[in-house]
């Protein structure tokens, strides 16, 4: 962002000028940067358009955290097609800038506005995760999809508005040097770092780490809910849902031609240790003696004549989804929401160590002119920072077994 901005009149990258560039030609540091700068913008290129296809294209990485995954790959895609080959060039030019003006504050502006929408959509997948784990149900019941695309718009918003005093002629100073591509207002220069890194980044940790403390919490208070309602299981075989069957009759008693009981206490329809049938149940959940046979108890088991009132009342019931199928549905797709998430310690983890030095040097020519910073320090940390681009797609395919599995195919395919 900004990586030929400096503070001092003579401009960040003194002494190298046309003549210098014209020089070096491409001999030397030009011709390294030039194979490092096609390198980069492939491997930027390729990587990020595999990610985008391979969540469009397969339903299991289909999820929140992704959708903000895709917008941070846009931006660096537009990064690659928009900015790193003007960068290469003025880099194998030595850096000299020998296009025009307009073109440098459509640079610098590109610049700023794309470096500080990828750490708006880091800061994004944080308010979406934090709001996820501190309000589920409120954060359940909202559509999730325009909760995100509504995220997704204001990170997008909120960087031009960051990168538009560019545009708007906030470069166009008396004195300035046509051959150094750079932002001329040193307090432009502090107003965007602050926004853009040093403001967002502190509010980025700490909204995960109040995330992932909550999402531990409710892992540890989910295992002892799921403890504590667990079923104690029969220590026998067979089905643990199943009342033991009562002493059985005869079948003489009962037969399939069941005459009404004679005159006497009231007694079962197979005995009198048998329970009549529920009143008003349907005929189908009746035993063999009583109408027909109850559904899942085999005919030749001494129940097959009347089914015992346990299992008549339980069959009865209206089919409900078992209470640990649909825990273990939820589970399921928490998992895959956890799964996407483990990621993004390790995705915020390599843009502060790629982009940190950067701003560091960034800010500290802009508040301290009469420091000198060496201009292969300041394109060093410039190339440092972009590299973090082609960082992501690297890993997502070491940390998440689900992309993976999708570079393999996408790879296969294409092979």
């Amino acid at each position: 962002m900004g990586n030929r901005s400096t503070a001092d009149p003579d401009g960040l990258l003194a002494g190298r000028g046309p003549g210098a560039g014209a020089a070096a030609g491409l001999a030397g540091p030009g011709a390294a940067a030039l194979i490092g700068g096609v390198l980069l913008i492939g491997a930027v290129l390729a990587g990020n358009s595999l990610v985008c296809v391979s969540v469009a294209t397969e339903r299991a990485l289909q999820t929140p955290t992704n959708s903000f995954i895709v917008s941070l790959a846009a931006a660096d895609l537009l990064l690659a097609l928009l900015v790193l080959p003007l960068f290469v060039y003025s880099e194998v030019q030595g850096g000299a800038w020998l296009l025009s003006p307009r073109l440098c504050d459509a640079l610098m502006a590109m610049d700023v506005m794309l470096c500080t929408a990828s750490i708006f959509n880091l800061c994004a997948i944080s308010v979406d995760r934090f709001v996820a784990v501190a309000v589920p149900l409120r954060y359940n019941r909202q559509g999730g999809s325009h909760r995100q695309l509504l995220l997704i718009g204001a990170t997008w918003l909120l960087s031009a508005a960051v990168a538009a005093p560019v545009l708007c002629g906030l470069n166009d100073v008396r004195g300035r040097d046509p051959a150094v591509c750079r932002l001329e207002d040193r307090d432009y220069v502090v107003y965007s770092s602050v926004c853009s890194f040093f403001l967002p980044c502190p509010l980025m940790l700490l909204l995960y780490w109040a995330t992932f403390r909550g999402l531990r919490r409710w892992e540890v208070a989910r295992r002892a809910k799921l403890h504590g309602r667990a079923p104690r299981r029969p220590s026998g075989p067979g089905p643990p849902s199943l009342a033991p069957p009562a002493p059985c009759l005869p079948q003489d008693p009962c037969g399939p031609d069941c005459a009404p009981p004679a005159p006497g206490p009231p007694q079962g329809p197979c005995g009198p240790d048998r329970a009549p049938p529920a009143p008003g149940l349907p005929q189908g959940l009746r035993g063999p003696n009583c109408a027909t046979p109850v559904p899942g108890l085999p005919p030749d088991s001494c129940d097959s004549n009347c089914a015992p009132p346990d299992a008549v009342r339980a069959a009865a019931l209206p089919p409900q989804t078992p209470p640990q199928t649909r825990r273990r549905r939820r589970a399921k797709i928490t998992g895959r929401e956890r799964k996407a998430m483990r990621v993004l310690p390790v995705v915020v983890g390599a843009f502060l160590l790629c982009w940190t030095p950067f701003f560091v040097v960034h800010i500290t020519q802009a508040l301290c002119p009469a420091c000198s910073v060496p201009p292969r320090l300041v394109s060093a940390v410039t190339w440092l920072g972009y590299v973090n681009s082609a960082l992501n797609p690297v890993i997502y395919t070491v940390f998440n077994a689900e992309f993976r599995n999708v570079f393999r195919k996408a790879l296969r395919a294409c092979c």
